[in-house]
């Protein structure tokens, strides 16, 4: 491991986190492009530390509202009851995921097929109109059915192609959010999840080690993810107040055909 490979992945898993393309997907990619070996879901994992301190730079008034007391104990509940499925679903499913659906082949097909849907989802949106102004944030209009809704929606993440953002995000259409508040619950309750797996793999490495050489890159990996990380939050959430997610399925269509021509080769 390399810094330089430390900062194009650390650049990948940032921006791709938080754009609908799928992060794992690409970084599954990255190495076989460059010719790299590959980093390993651990090093992957550990890498969301730095987009889970975009996270918190994004939403840190959100945040303080919740130390304060001052966040809709409504919203809080049901950002807890959400975050359930996607914790279950990493615990019981995330070793044999690892160990068996980590392949270019997986990448094209969930890439191609969730794109598809992310597609049918927008077209629900646009054909909705769009919500009069309100006097609150509109975060607190978010439901219980659309909360879990897009909390059970998130445990399908753990399948490479599929994009965290990009299957929450859907979800929130689907149920009828509008979409830039689609986007802001669905990076708000990622933050469990992706503190609870940057965490639980920087425990495994400091408990087995990196090996040797590794951890200078590994932290250069997680700055350049963190800085990556909150341009591509603030990007999509002020994107989606007035575009749709089009061009992203456009791209993961396009992605997908690429992956499928170089393994039929």
């Amino acid at each position: 491991m390399t810094y330089l490979q430390g900062v194009v992945l650390g650049v990948v898993q940032g921006l791709t986190e938080f754009l609908p393309v799928s992060s794992s997907g690409h970084l599954i990619l990255v190495p076989h492009v460059f010719g790299w070996p590959d980093q390993g879901l651990a090093f992957d994992a550990v890498m969301h530390l730095g987009t889970l301190v975009a996270l918190l730079a994004y939403f840190r008034a959100e945040l303080t509202a919740f130390v304060a007391g001052a966040l809709p104990r409504r919203l809080v509940l049901i950002l807890v009851v959400a975050t359930i499925p996607g914790a279950l679903a990493g615990v019981v499913f995330g070793r044999w995921i690892e160990a068996h659906v980590r392949s270019p082949l997986a990448i094209a097909v969930f890439t191609a097929f969730w794109a598809i849907v992310m597609w049918m989802a927008d077209r629900r949106a646009s054909s909705t109109p769009a919500p009069a102004p309100a006097a609150r944030d509109p975060l607190e209009t978010v439901s219980w059915s659309q909360g879990v809704a897009v909390g059970v929606a998130q445990a399908l993440a753990l399948l490479p192609g599929t994009s965290r953002s990009g299957i929450t995000i859907t979800c929130g259409l689907f149920t009828g959010l509008d979409r830039a508040t689609a986007a802001r619950y669905a990076f708000l309750l990622g933050i469990p999840i992706t503190a609870g797996a940057g965490s639980y793999k920087m425990l495994h490495l400091l408990r087995h080690g990196l090996p040797a050489g590794e951890g200078g890159p590994l932290v250069v990996a997680v700055v350049a993810a963190a800085l990556s990380g909150w341009f591509a939050v603030w990007f999509l959430v002020n994107y989606l107040k007035h575009g749709s997610l089009t061009p992203f399925v456009i791209y993961r269509l396009l992605l997908a055909v690429a992956i499928f021509s170089v393994l039929l080769r």
